[in-house]
Formats: C-alpha cells, sequence, structure tokens
C-alpha cells in the first residue's frame, strides 16, 4: 500500500499506530494541531511527513489528503469545560476531513469513533461523537468504524495514565462510590493493531464495538496496577457527590482537572458494553488488562507522556 493518511494523528492511539502503519504504507502523512506531541511523533518517526494544523478548520493540509489509499479519522476533544472545543475538535475535524476525502475520492475511511456513542451518557462528548459518526455513515464513502472503550497504555496523560502516576504520589487513593464501577479498558496496542488490520482489509462499511474482553471493577483497576508497580496504597470509597466536590475543588485550584463532572457522571453511569468478536475479525489477540501492564514497563515508549 502506498499512503495512508491520520488525522489527530499524535494522540494516545496514534503515537502507538504510526510506528506500525509505517511498516505497511510507502508514505504516512500525520496531521495534528498539537506543536509539541506532534514534534515527539515526528522525532520517533522521522520518516512520516508530520502536518500541524487545524482540521476544524479548512487549510493547506487538506492537500495532503489527495492521493491517499486509507483516511484515519482520529481527531477529537476529550475533555473541556467549553462546548465548543467539542463542536470543533470531535465534530467539524471529522466533518472536514471526510469532506476533503469525498473531494479526492480516497476509497476507504477508518474513523475512530468511542463506546461512548452506545453508552447512557448525554454530554457534550458523547453528543459530538455520536454527530461524527453519523456523519460518517452518511457520507457516502467507504468506510470502516471502530468504538474502542476506555484506551490505556503508553503516553496516556489522561484516564489510567494519569491515575497510575498519581498512584506513585499519594498514599491514598479515593475512589468514587463503593469503587464497584465496572469498567473495560482496551490496550492501545491492541487498537492500533486492529486499525492497521482494518487498513489491509480495506472498507467493509461496517461500525464495530471495540470493547475490553474483561469486565473489572474500577477499584480492582487500581489495585492491579499499585500490584505491578510493586506500592501499597489504601484505596478510599467516597460518596460520588463528596468525589465530585473534590475534584471540582482541585480543578479550580490547578486551573487543569485531569477529569471533568461530566467524565465522572459517565463513569458512574453504569454502562457495560457487548463487545463485538474483533480478535477473530481483525486476527489481533486480546491482551489482558494485567498482561498489558507488565508489558507496558518493559516499553521504551513507556517513558513518554504527552502533554495537555
Amino acid at each position: 500500500m502506498y499512503k495512508a493518511v491520520v488525522t489527530g494523528a499524535a494522540g494516545l492511539v496514534g503515537q502507538n499506530l504510526i510506528p506500525m502503519l509505517t511498516k505497511e504504507f510507502e508514505e504516512v502523512v500525520c496531521i495534528d494541531k498539537h506543536e509539541e506531541n506532534l514534534e515527539l511523533l515526528k522525532n520517533l518517526n522521522p520518516n512520516i511527513t508530520a502536518v500541524q494544523a487545524d482540521c476544524s478548520e479548512d487549510g493547506e493540509w487538506q492537500k495532503h489528503i489527495a492521493g491517499a489509499d486509507v483516511l484515519i479519522t482520529m481527531a477529537a476533544q476529550i475533555s473541556a469545560r467549553d462546548s465548543e472545543l467539542f463542536y470543533k475538535n470531535s465534530f467539524l475535524a471529522t466533518k472536514n476531513a471526510v469532506g476533503t476525502a469525498k473531494k479526492y475520492n480516497v476509497p476507504h475511511i477508518i474513523h475512530i469513533s468511542s463506546s461512548v456513542v452506545i453508552s447512557k451518557a448525554d454530554d457534550d462528548y458523547t453528543k459530538t461523537k455520536r454527530m461524527a459518526e453519523e456523519h460518517v455513515v452518511k457520507s457516502g464513502m467507504p468506510y470502516t468504524i471502530l468504538r474502542p472503550s476506555l484506551i490505556y497504555g503508553p503516553f496516556d496523560n489522561k484516564h489510567l495514565g494519569y491515575l497510575s502516576r498519581f498512584l506513585e504520589k499519594s498514599p491514598l487513593f479515593p475512589v468514587p462510590g463503593d469503587g464497584k464501577i465496572i469498567r473495560q479498558p482496551i490496550y492501545v496496542l491492541d487498537v492500533a493493531k486492529v486499525i492497521a488490520s482494518a487498513a489491509r482489509r480495506g472498507p467493509k462499511d461496517k461500525i464495530y464495538n471495540l470493547i475490553g474482553n474483561e469486565k473489572i471493577f474500577y477499584a480492582d483497576l487500581i489495585k492491579t496496577i499499585a500490584k505491578i508497580k510493586n506500592i501499597r496504597r489504601l484505596i478510599v470509597p467516597l460518596p460520588i457527590s463528596l468525589f465530585a466536590f473534590l475534584m471540582n475543588a482541585h480543578a479550580k485550584i490547578t486551573g487543569n482537572p485531569p477529569f471533568t463532572e461530566d467524565q465522572l457522571k459517565a463513569l458512574v453511569a453504569g454502562d457495560v458494553f457487548q463487545p463485538d468478536s474483533w480478535p477473530e475479525i481483525f486476527g489481533v489477540p486480546y491482551t489482558p488488562f494485567e498482561t498489558a501492564w507488565r508489558e507496558m514497563l518493559t516499553l521504551p515508549q513507556n517513558k513518554y507522556v504527552l502533554k495537555k
């Protein structure tokens, strides 16, 4: 295969995916608006074409989509206090990239959606991810849509990556409620392998729920990470209202909250997803949570953390 173009390429998934794509494609174009994370991606993968651009706006970046064999759309706003950022970075960025791909007759779009589109959540992130996914389906372009659940792995500066670093600093670890909130995390290297496999397979005009095959209580996720890192921590269950209060207080003090109240509401909503048989479909074995965390500690790229 000749050319792949990736939008939102310098995020968690992109940093792990791009090294795989450079083995599959002669040319890999990586588009992202975050200067520092894009620079890291370029330093680690010097043979790529790195383009700093905001895909929610028209620009020179769109010319790079011409001649692509596949466009992989991953640009998204994960958390923010400004609703407009979700609309711009999750929906408009996807809409513009897909429209440009249609102009240049790109034969395959792989859109990275999220399991939130089938969740009980109704926040800005969820709404705009649903809008983006719907736009891809209605675009008339050949597509593959992947809906990953909670992603973790090397380069992670949010979610479990943040919690893992917090564990190292604090002897107490608060969890919302009784900690028995079911999570179905998926290893980012599994996600990246599925995307690479989808690029090889070509479009099927199908949507796949890329859900972790284990159902793990939130508190047990933390205990497993602590065990692997060989650190002892006291897990402290807190009433959800108190947890939210402390989280908001932390946000006001630091001005840079790791989680928002919308994300907390989504966490405690109680969603349990039914995974598709993606390991068989894409030929990518599922990596168990504990196995993945032990592997991460041996990977050289695990030392990098993305900038916010």
